[in-house]
């Protein structure tokens, strides 16, 4: 897999793009100080879906978002209501976040395949566990979107191990969400979250 240098990786120009030069360069300075790379090619979509795996750790979200930073990666993701709270709250709406309840996510897959049909560039990132702790079944949500959106799935490993944020294939999700669910796990079992015994 092509190794890439923090430095100098830009994304393609169909990937939605924001922040400042400032954020970038604290997400570059922030990695490369922590020890982590860049592996593999960042697809060249104006809509898809990213899910982030394996969710073992807290840190999992700083070096998401010091990727997200770096590579000046405009994306929403999904985050529990309950860390939507001051001071923080503004910063992490403004970045992108949406806050969630758990027990009234009915609709939300509904909502989310419409904000993507309403929108010439979207990108979402999840977490398919749903959880740090570890758990035998993943939440296809993230599949579920990915199929009803008609919009590509992009698997991001996050390697502890190798201290690597991995580009993996980025896939056409079909309507046998067992078997895509398959296919993703078996993909992601080759990487190490920060907690193994986690996954």
């Amino acid at each position: 897999m092509t190794k890439l240098s923090i430095q100098n990786t830009r994304l393609p120009d169909k990937v939605p793009q924001g922040g400042w030069r400032f954020s970038a360069w604290l997400g570059r300075c922030m990695l490369n100080l922590l020890g982590w790379r860049f592996e593999g090619q960042f697809p060249n979509h104006s809509k898809m879906v990213i899910a982030v795996a394996p969710h073992t750790s807290n840190w999992d979200f700083f070096i998401g978002l010091f990727t997200m930073m770096a590579l000046r990666l405009k994306l929403n993701f999904l985050g529990k209501h309950s860390i939507f709270i001051w001071p923080i709250r503004g910063f992490l709406t403004r970045i992108g976040g949406i806050p969630v309840q758990r027990s009234t996510k009915h609709g939300l897959v509904e909502q989310l395949s419409e904000q993507f049909a309403a929108r010439s560039k979207m990108v979402l990132a999840l977490a398919p566990e749903g959880t740090r702790s570890k758990v035998e079944e993943w939440k296809s949500g993230f599949l579920q979107i990915a199929h009803r959106a008609d919009v590509p799935l992009f698997l991001v490993g996050l390697d502890f191990a190798k201290k690597a944020v991995i580009f993996g294939p980025s896939l056409a999700v079909s309507g046998d969400l067992d078997a895509e669910m398959r296919r993703v796990r078996d993909y992601f079992s080759k990487i190490q979250g920060k907690f193994p015994h986690l996954q």
